[in-house]
């Protein structure tokens, strides 16, 4: 008797089949090596403006329950939280740009880090000191931006020089040095509380961050910001997802797809 032929599937099964497979890697690449990440806020200006898209390397700092990504209001991790070790994991280093869950309510953020497990970190009269030695910080001119809606948020941007709307809004930059030698970018615009700060130890397995442009930071310096939201505070290690190295592109809308907004200056650019 003659073997009958396997019956195919339909066109639609293949298209069924094709799209899980493509979900699948997809979420297996997302939860092992990278993570889109859009920045929503202006919080790391001039390095990192509203609108830039980019990847997020996990493999970077290895793996814990941040590491796996939040889908339909269900973390699929959350059973490995409170977990001390991490899956080839490493600590990240002063300077790094991380992107990090929220101690508090688990929202991904985007910082820098400053402090390492056991320094001491203050604030005083809007420079950085570490170990109470101040860091190096030279002046480096304006960054200066249209002040205007920005972003999906519909955001204002603070300015220094009281700028109107539609007004060319400018804020004193710098370039700070940490004491490892990585340089890059702060902006000034005034002075806050948060430039004149008491003195904070950081416990071990945990990390200080700070926002570059430093008076619109909700970051490690902050107890609560202005609507009474939980700030950062201290960030244990098992919360860091990844570290962000390159921006793939930029949007200057409100929108990602509006592709006639990207900023051409920006494409792949490196994260300092």
């Amino acid at each position: 008797m003659a073997n009958k032929s396997k019956k195919k599937d339909g066109p639609i099964v293949d298209t069924i089949k094709t799209v899980v497979y493509a979900l699948l890697i997809a979420g297996l690449i997302r939860t092992l090596l990278f993570q889109p990440f859009w920045i929503p806020s202006g919080s790391m200006k001039s390095t990192l403006l509203i609108g830039d898209f980019l990847f997020v390397n996990k493999f970077a700092y290895g793996y814990s329950y941040a590491s796996c990504p939040t889908m339909f209001g269900t973390d699929f991790c959350g059973f490995a939280k409170g977990k001390e070790d991490r899956l080839f994991g490493s600590e990240p280093e002063r300077g790094d740009v991380v992107v990090f869950k929220h101690p508090v309510h688990g929202a991904d953020f985007i910082k820098r880090v400053v402090g390492l497990p056991g320094d001491r970190i203050q604030m005083m009269d809007s420079v950085l000191h570490i170990n109470g030695v101040a860091v190096e910080v030279v002046p480096d001119g304006v960054f200066s931006e249209l002040r205007e809606l920005q972003g999906p948020q519909r955001g204002v941007p603070n300015c220094s020089n009281n700028a109107a709307m539609g007004q060319i809004c400018e804020k004193d930059r710098y370039t700070e040095t940490l004491p490892n030698g990585v340089s890059y970018s702060i902006l000034d615009i005034r002075e806050t509380g948060a430039d004149n700060t008491r003195e904070f130890v950081v416990p071990e397995g945990h990390f200080f961050f700070m926002g570059d442009n430093r008076d619109n930071s909700v970051d490690s310096r902050v107890s609560q910001n202005r609507a009474g939201q939980p700030g950062v505070g201290m960030v244990p290690l098992e919360n860091i997802i990844g570290r962000a190295d390159r921006v793939i592109f930029s949007s200057a809308g409100k929108s990602i797809i509006a592709f006639w907004t990207w900023r051409s200056d920006r494409y792949f650019k490196a994260i300092n």
